[in-house]
């Protein structure tokens, strides 16, 4: 990961959180949010939400009462969208019916701890290119566009917006996540343990008795091809502090891939099984993420 600038400062409520203490109260309490999405593209004009805004000199940052406010505006888009049975027996309810203030604060708390881990415990602070990044990622694979332009549109149109309020808390718990299911000084025995019950239950039907968890998820290669659009621009590097979203799954434990995809769970697999002979596993070493 490339290293740069450390995330912006946040207010004292966050800055007391003592790190090392925090590890597991972050890591049990991470929400994922699957965004399902195929991106068709805008039209690159004046109205559009991918448009490239102004350049400004000015720096910027966020206080933690506009982060509330901003990641509240994404939960409305969300809600407005999500489908309600009317089996429910009711009319859908107000977001402030299903989620408290203090729920939509602790989001912003857990994705500015989670910042504040990759700085300080991994030295790995997000830069503003990866922000960037993972805007453009978020274009190019989402599957719901108009849902995209409104969340765009709800964060004010505004690359830095979206960058901190949405581009940050999904990598923050991406590489929170990786970086944590890797470090040695959590898993090290663990993972020596896992690697021998691998390897003295080779094959795919032995695996289903090692003493581990067993689950399964099914890859489906997808030849539909996304639509790439535009994705908005930071205004500048310095003025700034990643998913390929989850795809959408037909049925549980399956999971769509396109041919990037595909290849690079491919080659990973590869690197942690290494060669196959005769239908058994050949396991070895390696970091996955």
């Amino acid at each position: 990961m490339t290293k740069g600038k450390p995330p912006i400062k946040t207010t004292n409520r966050i800055r007391g959180y003592i790190i090392h203490s925090g590890i597991a109260a972050v890591l049990s309490s991470f929400a994922v949010v699957a965004l399902s999405w195929t991106f068709n593209s805008p039209n690159r004009s004046a109205k559009s939400p991918f448009a490239s805004p102004g350049r400004t000199n000015q720096p910027r940052t966020l206080a933690f009462t506009d982060r509330v406010a901003y990641q509240r505006a994404i939960e409305e888009v969300y809600w407005r969208h999500r489908t309600w049975s009317a089996e429910n027996g009711a009319e859908k309810p107000s977001l402030d019916k299903v989620m408290s203030q203090a729920q939509i604060e602790k989001k912003v708390e857990n994705y500015l701890r989670n910042s504040q881990l990759l700085a300080h415990y991994w030295r790995q602070p997000l830069t503003p290119e990866q922000l960037q990044a993972e805007m453009e990622r978020m274009v190019r694979h989402t599957r719901q566009p108009e849902v995209l332009r409104e969340i765009f549109a709800a964060l004010g149109n505004d690359p830095y917006v979206i960058a901190e309020c949405l581009a940050r808390p999904a990598l923050a718990d991406r590489l929170a996540r990786n970086w944590y299911a890797h470090d040695e000084r959590f898993h090290g025995d663990l993972k020596r343990r896992a690697e021998a019950d691998v390897l003295s239950h080779g094959s795919v039907e032995q695996m289903k008795q090692t003493s581990g968890a067993y689950s399964e998820i099914e890859w489906v290669k997808t030849d539909e091809k996304p639509v790439v659009g535009k994705a908005p621009r930071l205004p500048s590097p310095q003025l700034a502090g990643e998913v390929v979203a989850l795809q959408q799954q037909d049925k549980p434990g399956a999971v769509k891939l396109d041919d990037t995809d595909w290849k690079d769970n491919i080659q990973k697999l590869a690197a942690a099984f290494g060669s196959t002979k005769a239908g058994r596993a050949q396991p070895k070493p390696a970091r996955l993420g």
